[in-house]
């Protein structure tokens, strides 16, 4: 029997922070795809269909609240909302 692997997108611009979430993605077994835009997101729900996506809260161009309302119009797809802030 071949299992199929579980997708996640990953939806960060913070390059570091989406290739650490990568490699302990992928190291537990899941695949991964990252993209770095809101708007970009979007179409990659509907062409990658993954079965979590991880949703950074501040986006460039369509920020993460509004890319969820968006894409709970379309899918049920569970979304983890992702956030962090420094005072650097």
């Amino acid at each position: 029997m071949v299992s199929m692997r579980q997708r996640i997108l990953v939806v960060d611009d913070d390059a570091s922070l989406a290739e650490m979430l990568t490699i302990v993605l992928r190291g537990e077994g899941f695949d991964t795809a990252v993209i770095g835009d809101g708007t970009q997101a979007l179409t990659a729900v509907r062409e990658l269909r993954p079965d979590l996506v991880l949703l950074d809260l501040m986006l460039p161009g369509m920020n993460g609240i509004d890319v969820c309302r968006v894409l709970r119009q379309d899918s049920g797809v569970p979304i983890v909302m992702l956030t962090a802030k420094t005072d650097t």
